[in-house]
Formats: C-alpha cells, sequence, structure tokens
C-alpha cells in the first residue's frame, strides 16, 4: 500500500475560476477513449464556489484497485493527488531554486509523470504480454494526464518503463513569455523587480565590497569579511518562521516583505552616509563592516524565502515555471549591477579611459551615492508594494503559529534522519573544498598583480552571458537515468580550471596585462564559469527529482542550504592560509639610500603597507602563499573525487526515488 500524501498548501485565486472548472470539463469529456486494454475512467466535476474547484476521476484498473485522481482547479493551485485504496499520493511536486555566490540558476517546476508528456496512448488488444507487468504505473500516468485536461493532440506511446521509480522526469512545456495573460505578466514583472532588490546588496557583499578591502587587508581579513554572506547559507534555520507568522490583515507574504525592504532601505541610506569612512579605516572597523553587510544579507535571504512562497500564488499553475526565470533574471541582475557595472563605473581608469578628456582621481560612481540610490529606490518600491498591489488572504488550509512551524522543524527532522541524505549531505560539505582557492582568491590575486579593476569586470561582464547560456544547455544534459554525469564531469573541469587560472596568474607579465593576456584571462574565467554553472545547475535538478512532493518546499530547502554552506565553511580557512603560507620581506631595494633598516615580514597587508612607506623599500615575495593553497585544495579536492565521492554519486543516482522518501 503507498504511503500518504498530502496535497501541497496554496492559496486559491478566485478571478475566472467558474471558467476554468468549465474548460477543464471540456477538456477531459473531449479526450480519445480509452482501448481496451486501459482502465475504465468516469470523470465529474465539483465546483461548489468561485474559490473551490475539484474535478475527480475514479478508476477501477485492471488489478483491481480503486483509484480516485483529484484536481484543484484553482488558478494558484499547485496540488494533483490521486487516491489508491483510501491512501491519498500527491503526483506534482515544485522545483527549487539556489543562489551560489554568482551563480543563481533556478530549476523549474518538475512533474513527475510516468510517461511522455501528454496522454499515454496504450497497445491496443486483449493480449497482457504486449503491456507492461506493471499496468498500474501507465494507468495512473493516464489518470494524470486526464485530470489535467491535456491536449488529445499531445499523446505518446507508454513504455514499459514506471520513470516515477527511478530518478529523472520530464519538465512540463510553458507558453512564451508575451504570451502569459496579463495579469501574469504584471506578477512576473513584480517577481522580476523583487528578487532584483535581494540581488544588489548581495552583490555589493559577495562581489564589489572584497575587492574594494583587499587593497587595505590581508587575506585572512577578507575571509573574516566573507562571513556576512552566511545567512543566505543558514536561512533553512528561520525559513519556517516566515511561512508561518504573518499578519492577515496585509498578508502572508508582504508581512515580511514590506518591514524587510524598510530596514534594508533605512540601512542601505546610513551606510550611505557613512561607508567612506568605514573603508578609510578598513582594519579599525572591520567587525563593523561586516555586521552591517551580514545585517543586510540577512535581510536579503529572509525576504527571498517570502518572495519564494509568493511567487507559488501570484503566478498562474500553468505558468509557474516564470518563478524560476524571475529569480534568475532579477538576482543575477541586481547582482551584476552591484558588482560589474558598480566596479567599472566606480574605477578612475575607466571613466578617464571611456568618459573624459580631463584625467581625474575619482570614479564616475562613488559607493556613497550608489548607497543611497538603492535606498531610496527601495523605499519607493515597498510604498508602491503596500499600496498598489494586494495580496490574497491565506486559506483556511493554511497552517500558522507554532503549530505550521513545528511541522516543518519535524518534517526537516526526519529528512535529515534518512541515510542516503546524509551520505549526500557530507558530499556537500567537502565537495567543493578543491575549488575554494580559485574562488576566492585567484581574482584578488590578480589585482594585486596589477590587473585593473575594469579589466576585470569587463571579464564578468562577458562572462555574464554564457551563465545563461551555460544554464540553459546544463538543464537540458542532468535528465535521463544518470543526472549527475555533468556534475562529475564539472568536478573535474573545475580542477584543471583552477590549475590554469594559477598558471595565469604565475605568467604574469612584468609589464602589465596587454590585450593578449586580458584574452587569456576571460578565456580561463569563462572555461571556470561554465564547469561552475554545470554542477550548479545539475545538482540543483537532482534535489528537484529526488525531493519527496509531499514535503517538496522543505526538502529542497534543506538541501541547497547544505550545498551552499559546502561552499562557505572552507573560504575562511583558505584566506588563512594564503596569508599562512605568504613568506615576504621588506628590504631596501635599489633605490634605497638612507640608513640601513632591520628587514621584516610583510606579508600581511598592514605590513606591506609599512614597508610601501619606506622610500625606496620593496616588500619582495619569497614564497607566495595562494600557489600553496591552490595546490592543497586541488590535491585535496582530487583526492576525494577519485577515492570516495565519485563512488558514492554513482552509486546515489541510480537509487529509486523511494530511497528518498521520508517515511510517515
Amino acid at each position: 500500500m503507498p504511503h500518504r500524501r498530502t496535497p501541497a498548501k496554496q492559496s486559491a485565486k478566485s478571478t475566472g475560476a467558474d471558467k476554468v472548472v468549465s474548460a477543464a470539463i471540456a477538456s477531459s469529456t473531449s479526450s480519445p477513449p480509452l482501448s481496451d486494454a486501459s482502465p475504465a475512467a468516469t470523470t465529474t466535476a465539483l465546483a461548489s464556489s468561485a474559490t473551490t474547484q475539484l474535478r475527480k476521476t475514479t478508476i477501477t484498473t485492471s488489478t483491481g484497485t480503486t483509484t480516485t485522481a483529484t484536481t484543484d482547479m484553482r488558478e494558484g493551485a499547485a496540488a494533483y493527488y490521486y487516491e489508491e485504496d483510501g491512501a491519498q499520493l500527491e503526483l506534482d511536486d515544485l522545483g527549487a531554486s539556489n543562489f551560489d555566490g554568482m551563480h543563481h540558476v533556478s530549476v523549474p517546476p518538475r512533474r513527475r509523470s510516468m510517461s511522455s508528456a501528454g496522454l499515454p496512448q496504450y497497445v491496443s488488444g486483449d493480449d497482457d504480454s504486449t503491456r507492461s507487468s506493471n499496468s498500474s504505473a501507465h494507468e495512473f500516468s493516464d489518470i494524470k494526464q486526464r485530470v489535467r485536461g491535456a491536449p488529445s493532440a499531445l499523446t505518446a506511446r507508454a513504455t514499459g518503463d514506471a520513470s516515477d521509480d527511478a530518478v529523472g522526469g520530464s519538465h512540463s512545456a510553458s507558453v512564451s513569455l508575451l504570451s502569459l495573460p496579463p495579469a501574469d505578466q504584471r506578477n512576473f514583472a513584480l517577481l522580476c523587480v523583487l528578487y532584483l532588490l535581494q540581488g544588489v546588496p548581495v552583490g555589493l557583499a559577495m562581489g564589489s565590497v572584497p575587492f574594494l578591502l583587499k587593497s587595505k587587508l590581508s587575506y585572512g581579513q577578507v575571509g573574516l569579511f566573507s562571513l556576512a554572506s552566511y545567512p543566505y547559507s543558514m536561512k533553512l534555520l528561520w525559513s519556517p518562521i516566515v511561512d508561518a507568522i504573518y499578519s492577515r490583515r496585509l498578508g502572508r507574504r508582504k508581512s515580511w516583505i514590506v518591514p524587510i525592504q524598510t530596514v534594508s532601505a533605512i540601512m542601505l541610506l546610513w551606510l550611505g552616509s557613512h561607508v567612506e569612512s568605514l573603508l578609510a579605516n578598513a582594519e579599525e572597523h572591520l567587525g563593523t563592516i561586516t555586521l552591517v553587510f551580514f545585517i543586510l544579507v540577512f535581510l536579503c535571504a529572509t525576504q527571498d524565502v517570502a518572495v519564494d512562497g509568493w511567487a507559488l500564488t501570484l503566478l498562474s499553475h500553468a505558468n509557474l515555471s516564470y518563478a524560476s526565470t524571475a529569480q534568475t533574471i532579477g538576482l543575477n541582475t541586481g547582482y551584476f549591477l552591484s558588482f560589474t557595472v558598480f566596479l567599472a563605473l566606480n574605477s578612475p581608469e575607466f571613466a578617464n579611459k571611456y568618459f573624459r578628456t580631463k584625467p581625474l582621481d575619482i570614479g564616475l560612481l562613488s559607493m556613497p551615492t550608489y548607497l543611497k540610490f538603492w535606498g531610496w529606490t527601495y523605499l519607493l518600491m515597498t510604498l508602491l508594494l503596500l499600496v498598489g498591489k494586494k495580496e490574497e488572504k491565506p486559506g483556511p488550509d493554511v497552517r500558522s503559529g507554532r503549530g505550521g512551524i513545528k511541522d516543518v522543524y519535524t518534517a526537516m527532522w526526519k529528512i535529515a534522519k534518512l541515510s542516503n541524505v546524509q551520505l549526500f549531505i557530507c558530499i556537500h560539505l567537502v565537495a567543493k573544498f578543491g575549488f575554494q582557492a580559485n574562488d576566492a582568491v585567484t581574482n584578488l590575486k590578480l589585482l594585486e598583480k596589477g590587473l585593473s579593476k575594469e579589466d576585470l569586470a569587463l571579464t564578468v561582464l562577458i562572462d555574464f552571458p554564457f551563465e545563461i547560456i551555460f544554464g540553459y544547455y546544463a538543464a537540458k544534459w542532468s535528465v535521463g537515468s544518470r543526472p549527475l554525469r555533468p556534475w562529475v564531469g564539472g568536478f573535474m573541469g573545475r580542477l584543471g580550471a583552477a590549475l590554469l587560472a594559477q598558471l595565469v596568474v604565475m605568467c604574469f607579465p612584468a609589464g602589465g596585462a596587454g590585450p593578449g593576456y586580458l584574452l587569456i584571462v576571460i578565456l580561463v574565467h569563462v572555461l571556470g564559469s561554465f564547469m561552475s554553472t554545470v554542477q550548479f545547475v545539475s545538482i540543483n535538478a537532482f534535489h528537484t527529482q529526488i525531493a519527496d512532493p509531499t514535503i517538496g518546499g522543505t526538502y529542497m530547502t534543506t538541501l541547497n542550504t547544505v550545498s551552499n554552506l559546502g561552499g562557505q565553511w572552507p573560504r575562511v580557512l583558505v584566506m588563512f592560509a594564503v596569508d599562512y603560507f605568504t613568506k615576504a620581506t621588506c628590504e631596501a631595494g635599489p633605490s634605497y639610500k638612507s640608513t640601513p633598516f632591520e628587514q621584516f615580514s610583510c606579508s600581511s597587508q598592514v605590513e606591506r603597507q609599512r614597508c610601501t612607506n619606506i622610500e625606496g623599500a620593496v616588500c619582495s615575495t619569497k614564497v607566495d602563499g595562494y600557489y600553496i593553497t591552490n595546490v592543497l585544495c586541488v590535491a585535496i579536492g582530487a583526492t576525494l573525487f577519485f577515492t570516495w565521492i565519485r563512488r558514492r554519486i554513482e552509486y546515489l543516482q541510480t537509487l529509486e526515488l523511494s530511497k528518498w522518501r521520508v517515511e510517515k
């Protein structure tokens, strides 16, 4: 007897609901009749009110099992479920998104279908040898498609493989963006704006600020600032609270989004008035800078939980895949503006080269101006959201308060107790170690060698469209019986890209970076980005495929949080390791003519600055800790991969879906 699954809890949309039911009934009654070998089915529609529309299909299978399939026909609903001998099972689950530094690729909602897209076409005849022995699987697939009212033209021959028992699946087709209903187009635009606002502080914390701090701090100190990005990896801990506590008067999601954006706006305005003094004495104020950006990222991560939940009811169910598109566009654009665009416009060299006839020592855009602009933008958008967008009240089936919070935390604990999930978590926590020196230090080392900020910004700018293209193809590759095959290939590719990046740093021209060298930097950067994106999309697609649909959101959040944490915790260690292994001495240079001084270490940024202040002295690097740290990381990553990770990944991707399910 299959275990019990409860339908997804989603708010209903009442607009045009009766028309939806009528169309669904017409679709089901006009579908082609089943063959002699297929189950007998009857379809009924219930429309008791404008907000409650359910359609049931009752089927007696060839094995004698009585099955009832029910579809929630509300526009905002995301629940499809059936009952087998009284046990209710949900058929669909939603995908999820992940944010890993500047790589944000969202996996669209994935429907678990036991056949190809559309209505299965059964082989006619009474000979059971022409059908699969697991006939009920095909029958349930047929139920599922009929309940959805799939067009009869979309037919495919069912095979004997019940793919719902193995990892894999197919994406649902969606209409083009311009063909969306006007309401969905408006809500899609709203989601893009909300995600963009989240991406702006994150782009500063993970992108621009570390580069601005590097000229004033050591690698270890920059590593301490990276703690500010941790909230995105830890939001699992408080996301149930965001889902369960709210004001019914203001709305379930606006109860969080409005105050969070207001506080974020105030912090951005305050930071805009103080950031110059903080950065001028970065070492003295490192704790304050880290705390302020930690709070900003914490607010963004919390808002991300609320916006993700709102997206499921803002868009109609047929177009839910555009929620992930809005995430990708919004977050990446916000990050791109705060990293690439800001660094370029903040650079005096970039402004003098492309926009000025008379050189100045300041850029076109200062940090205070940028922060204040977004602070006022936050306030304006919050006001428009408060008065211009009405949120539907949560339905009576949505649990809130302590009961709802307890349910989610209990589900998380059950997930963590699964032996396969525990193995997967261990892999997540160590798999990214081999790439950490390359991801965290290489660009900073290029700046230290003499690469200009505008050239680095150009590298990221060129890389941006490739990220989108790579994400698209990686999603196509991450299907079938071995969905983690791209992840395995990407792992080896990232190890190779890390070694190539080290060679690029070692070969930095003594006279500065010319066009040829910059081209090599761009190519190596794009290669590393390609491998990273392939891994990121592949692992998130796998998360979507294995997530238990009864607790899909919690399952996905748990796995994504652990995945993000695996890329965050080694970063501080790697930064300190670079400082530890670096051996540099301040000594008299050829132009030094004063009284001889005692040589001292200039490995840290403060000591390096002290050496620079001595006229004629030079800081001579004997051993560059970056090279040692990067080689160690790659060696550890390769050892883990070839001795343990690859074998475990091959094992995990061959497991049946039942092995990932939580016991009820």
